[in-house]
């Protein structure tokens, strides 16, 4: 099996280690750095997946929220584009639910984590808005769209760095070392996808 985890930024990275899969199948993990944002996001994993060939994609990173805790890890299905969101009524479609693809494949369903909604949009918000969702982020939703176009099961796991309206962007920075050390845990637990 060819796993491939995505993250945004070099803070974010965490080696990932997987026991094997059933009948002894191997697992191999490759990582992918893909930048800031829904574009960049977007392409750098568009060409991963055409080379690579990933029978699953994980994102793992950091992530803000209105509601939770700092702390908290989400398991994410559901993802929602907040920028497309804000454009609903033209018909745009802005949410995407990669729950049956994974259950189809046997994938990650007995991952311990808070079930979770990750709102993705090209900003990085530091002031307390209405966010549909449990945490938000800036590329979620376009390696998911990008997934499903492929056929390529996904799945985003979120560390809770920042509360959104409280310093953001300095809690972010101060956080990414527990978040590392927080999402290695949390995959050496899981006993595989």
């Amino acid at each position: 099996m060819k796993i491939l985890v995505t993250y945004a930024v070099q803070g974010e990275f965490a080696e990932l280690k997987f026991p094997g899969m059933r009948d002894g199948d191997e697992v191999q993990v490759g990582y992918l750095r893909t930048g800031i944002g829904k574009v960049k996001s977007a392409y750098y994993l568009t060409d991963a997946i055409g080379r690579l060939q990933p029978d699953l994609v994980i994102n793992m990173g950091t992530v803000g929220t209105v509601s939770h805790r700092i702390g908290d890890i989400f398991v994410c299905r559901r993802f929602i584009d907040r920028d497309m969101e804000k454009v609903k009524s033209l018909g745009v479609d802005y949410e995407i639910d990669t729950s049956s693809l994974l259950e189809r494949k046997g994938y990650c369903q007995h991952w311990q984590a808070q079930d979770g909604v990750c709102n993705t949009g090209d900003s990085f918000l530091t002031q307390l808005t209405e966010v549909t969702g449990d945490v938000v982020d800036m590329e979620a939703y376009a390696q998911a769209w990008v997934c499903r176009a492929k056929g390529v099961p996904f799945v985003a796991v979120k560390y809770v760095t920042d509360v959104i309206g409280q310093n953001s962007i300095k809690h972010w920075e101060d956080k990414l070392a527990d978040a590392r050390r927080a999402l290695e845990a949390f995959f050496e637990q899981t006993g595989g996808v």
